[in-house]
Formats: structure tokens, C-alpha cells, sequence
């Protein structure tokens, strides 16, 4: 803006908040979609049939059709009240169950760890997939409709769960992979569209409000799916498939109706409020979109900052996962919890994560406004938080048994929750650094950290083999390990500028940390605290 001071259109009731709350509604349903199967794989899982078929050496999954006794499998008995299977011998376990014995229900299916590891991470294997291609259509095409009619996808896939499981195992990961196709366009997409709506010096509070959906998702999931697993229909687990899907179906439709790529082609917005986004934008991306986009590969790849947005990435993601996907197994094998007590507890770390985010995201665009840090210092700060403080937690946990359950849970939650930081460091920075390709940019990192979706969950299937605490204590040294290398190398190698290969020659491109009229936002604060003064 120039020549007379005008004012910024309040964020409250605006259209880039409204885009927010709806983007956030989006990203409870991705990871509710996402992570139903790690809490309803406790309950449709046999896991005593599971722990004799290993003892006795077999190696087919099987399906069995009702609940069983241990009496009734394989001819064995009994097992040893008090003590545990390690190496194929016994040995004396302190934790007991936290339900009775009658209350332990075992699930229809008999599926080694491997397995369950593979359906873990098999959503992970279509995830990668669309990362890439729809980071590119957002951008060339729209990303409103690519993010609604991919969740419509997932969701439906999310619906036909239930009957592929109990055809055959290999049908419920085929489901699962059709469920990451659909979901693996939404973070690509929603960039792309926020490189379009959100100004500057809010970026990291719209994108962090928006993504904080994620840990929405988790807190309702987790605990609604341990309820729905003991007293839902259709057998209990079927029922947060079902319930589930729809839910996702509704949003999709509520979203292609109310969404727009663009502030140009909204046809709610205020002029007032299109003129501001359009003019702190200028340069960076075009009024309409960017449908011309010619993509810099090259420049992508040899870029540094784009490097370190990767690494940050899978490092992040290498932690998360080891969280989102087997936290419920880690509390139902190390500290004995029942299903309705998992899902809660495994909930309890997400509402901190989300608090984390939002309150990161209000902070950094403060630090970066009032040019405390400059924007390149900020994101390394908060992922340098989201990273080192987890990694720490995670060893201290590493020692802890089911008799120090609280102390586990405390410090599991605690971590968790920091790690909502990174949403101000590495998630957000590709919109710093190339706002017009922000969707691909996003789209090529998040392809390569997906990996970690389907390859931590396997490989913490190997690991922990026996379901012993010394060996998920492997699990939590080597997430630990992979933060800290994450972190140095992002400390590294991050910028905060707008890089040369993503300048538009023609127009002038205004950078964030050096937008001079900052200080007049804060300092000709005038009418009420909703509305602030720029030059």
C-alpha cells in the first residue's frame, strides 16, 4: 500500500480466517482418516493368539472368528501369571494388567507384528505417491479442488475398511494405500493455497492454526476410537471406519462449496480485504494463481535451504510417526493399559501439540514483526525446540516400565506437545522461500520424509518383536538420534529469504525481512486492537 495510510482488515470474521477454520476442519479429518487404524488395530487384533502363534513357531496370519481363550489356541494351557515371553524363556514381569482379566478382549485377527507393521505403513506407501503430482496440479490447476476431491477418496476408501479386513489383510492394505492417495495432496495443496491467501506477516499464524487441525484430529480420534473399539456397532472397530468415512464425505462437499483457489475469485471477500492480501503478495505469487508456472527443477535440487527443509522434514516425521502410529501398541505392550484407557492416554500428548502450534505460530510472527529475530533465525529456533527437547524426553522414556506409568505418559505428552514447534520452523518455511512454488515445494519434501510413514512402523514391528521394554527402548534412543542430526542440519542450511531461482523478474518481490512498514502496523495501532495502521 502507498501514498495514505490505510488500515488492515481485522483478521476476526475476515476470509482468510474463515479459510483457516474450514482448512483446519479439513486437517482433523486427514488425521483422523490417517490414524483410526493405529488405535483400532489394538481391538482387531488378537494379540494372546498372536504371542502363542510366535512361541509355538508359526508363520501364517490367520483369522479366527470369535474372541478365544489362551486354553483354546495351539494346545497350550496357560500362560504364567506375573511373568513375560523374552528370548523364548520367562521372565519375571512387575507390571501387571491394569484391567482384569476378564475385562481383556482380544480382536478376530491373527496378524504377526510384521503385518501389523505393514497395514501401519501402508497407508504411508499411496501417501508418497501423490505428494509430488499434487503439489504440481494445486499449483498449475487448483488446489481447491484437488484437496476436496482427493479427501472424498480417502474417505470412501475409508468406508470399505471394514469389509476388505475381513476378507483378507492384503484387501485392508490395499484400502489403506487408496486412503494415502487421497490424503497425500492435502498439506501440497493447502500451501498452495495459502501461498495465495495468507500475507506475510500472518503466515505463520493462519498455516499454523490451519495445521493445527492435525492434533484436533488425534485427540478426538484416539479416545473416540478406544470407545467406539468397546462399544461400537458392527463388532466395535468397524464402527470408526464407518462413522469415519462419512464424516470425511460431508467435509469434502462443505469444502468445494465454500472454498476458493484465490482472494480474486472469492466471491465473499471485502474489497478491502482482497486489495491488502493482493498488494503484501505482489510479486510473489499472480493475483489469479499461477497458472503459467514453470517449475525450476534444477534450482529445487541444488538449492541448500530447500535441503534443509527436506532433512527437517524426515527427521520431524521420523519422531512423529514413531508417535502417531505406535504409541497405542507401545501402551498396550510396555505399559499394559486397556483399550479405553490407550485411546485417552494416547490422546492427552496431542492437546498440548496443538496448543504448541498455535502459540509457536503467534510467537514467531511477533519475533519476526518486531525484527527480534529475522525470519530465517525464527524458523530455526522453533524447530530447533520441536526437535532437541523431544529427543531428550524420548531417552528419559526409553527407561521407564509400567510401574512408573504416570512418569512415562508425563514425559511422552510433553514431548509430543514441543513438537508442535516445528509447525513454525520447517513446515511453514517453504512458503518463505519460494511462495510461488510452495505446493511443489512442499509436495517433493513431504514425498521424501513419507517414507519414514511406512518404513518406521515396520521397522519398529522388527524391533520390537518380543513387545519387551528394553526393546522399544531401541525405538525411542533412535528417534532421539535422528532429532538431533535434524536439527543440526537445519540449523545449518535454513534461509528465511525468498531465493533468486523463485523471483519473479518482472515485479518487485517483497521480502519479509524487509518489509519496513512492520513497525508502523504495531506502532499507528489506531480505532481498536482489532484494526492497526500501515503506511
Amino acid at each position: 500500500m502507498t501514498g495514505n495510510s490505510q488500515k488492515v482488515p481485522p483478521l476476526l470474521c475476515s476470509s482468510r480466517l474463515g479459510l483457516a477454520v474450514i482448512g483446519c476442519f479439513g486437517f482433523i479429518v486427514l488425521y483422523a482418516l490417517r490414524i483410526n487404524i493405529s488405535v483400532a488395530m489394538v481391538c482387531m487384533v488378537n494379540h494372546t493368539a498372536v504371542r502363542l502363534a510366535r512361541d509355538a513357531g508359526a508363520e501364517n496370519d490367520t483369522v479366527i472368528t470369535k474372541n478365544i481363550t489362551v486354553s483354546s489356541f495351539n494346545g497350550f494351557n496357560e500362560t504364567v501369571p506375573g511373568y513375560r515371553d523374552v528370548d523364548g524363556g520367562k521372565e519375571k514381569d512387575d507390571c501387571p494388567k491394569y484391567n482384569s482379566s476378564n475385562d481383556i478382549e482380544d480382536g478376530q485377527f491373527v496378524w504377526s507384528k510384521e503385518t501389523q507393521g505393514l497395514i501401519l505403513g501402508s497407508f504411508f506407501y499411496g501417501y508418497l505417491v501423490t505428494q509430488i503430482p499434487g503439489g504440481y496440479l494445486a499449483a498449475k490447476f487448483s488446489g481447491k479442488w484437488v484437496f476436496g476431491l482427493s479427501m472424498l477418496m480417502a474417505s470412501v476408501a475409508t468406508l470399505l475398511v471394514p469389509v476388505a479386513a475381513r476378507i483378507h489383510y492384503g484387501f485392508l492394505i490395499a484400502m489403506r494405500i487408496v486412503c494415502g492417495l487421497g490424503s497425500g495432496v492435502a498439506f501440497p495443496a493447502m500451501h498452495t493455497i495459502w501461498a495465495n491467501w495468507a500475507p506475510p506477516l500472518e503466515r505463520s499464524k493462519l498455516t499454523g492454526f490451519t495445521y493445527a487441525g492435525t492434533q484436533i484430529g488425534n485427540i478426538i480420534t484416539l479416545p473416540v476410537g478406544g470407545l467406539l473399539c468397546k462399544y461400537g456397532f458392527d463388532g466395535g472397530w468397524p464402527s470408526i471406519f464407518y462413522i469415519l468415512g462419512a464424516i470425511g464425505i460431508l467435509w469434502s462437499i462443505l469444502w468445494l462449496i465454500l472454498v476458493s483457489d484465490t482472494p480474486s475469485k472469492h466471491p465473499r471477500i471485502s474489497e478491502r480485504e482482497r486489495e491488502y492480501i493482493t498488494t503484501s503478495l505482489k510479486g510473489q505469487v499472480e493475483a489469479d494463481g499461477n497458472k503459467d508456472l514453470k517449475t525450476p527443477w534444477l534450482a529445487f535440487f541444488t538449492s541448500m535451504p530447500f535441503w534443509a527443509i527436506v532433512v527437517g522434514n524426515f527427521t520431524s516425521d521420523w519422531g512423529l510417526y514413531t508417535f502417531l502410529t505406535n504409541m497405542p501398541t507401545y501402551f498396550k505392550e510396555v505399559l499394559k493399559l486397556d483399550i479405553q484407557s490407550n485411546g485417552f492416554y494416547s490422546a492427552v500428548p496431542y492437546i498440548g501439540f496443538w496448543l504448541v502450534i498455535n502459540v509457536s505460530g503467534m510467537v514467531a510472527d511477533k519475533l519476526r514483526s518486531t525484527k527480534t529475530l529475522t525470519t530465517a533465525n525464527t524458523r530455526k529456533l522453533f524447530q530447533a525446540i520441536g526437535q532437541l527437547v523431544p529427543a531428550a524426553l524420548l531417552i528419559g522414556v526409553g527407561f521407564l516400565d509400567c510401574t512408573q506409568v504416570g512418569l512415562a505418559i508425563g514425559l511422552l505428552a510433553t514431548g509430543v506437545a514441543i513438537s508442535g514447534a516445528i509447525f513454525s520452523g520447517f513446515a511453514v518455511n517453504s512458503v518463505d522461500i519460494a511462495p510461488r512454488y510452495a505446493g511443489i515445494l512442499f509436495g517433493v519434501s513431504n514425498c521424501i520424509s513419507s517414507v519414514t510413514g511406512f518404513g518406521v512402523p515396520y521397522a519398529i514391528g522388527v524391533i520390537t518383536k518380543n513387545q519387551t521394554r528394553e526393546q522399544w527402548m531401541i525405538v525411542f534412543f533412535l528417534a532421539s538420534g535422528v532429532y538431533i542430526l535434524g536439527t543440526v542440519f537445519y540449523s545449518i542450511f535454513a534461509s528465511g529469504d525468498v531465493q533468486d531461482w523463485a523471483v519473479d523478474p518482472v515485479e518487485m518481490v517483497y521480502n519479509c525481512d524487509e518489509l519496513e512498514h512492520l513497525k508502523a502496523v504495531e506502532a499507528k495501532s489506531q480505532d481498536d486492537s482489532l484494526e492497526t495502521s500501515v503506511i
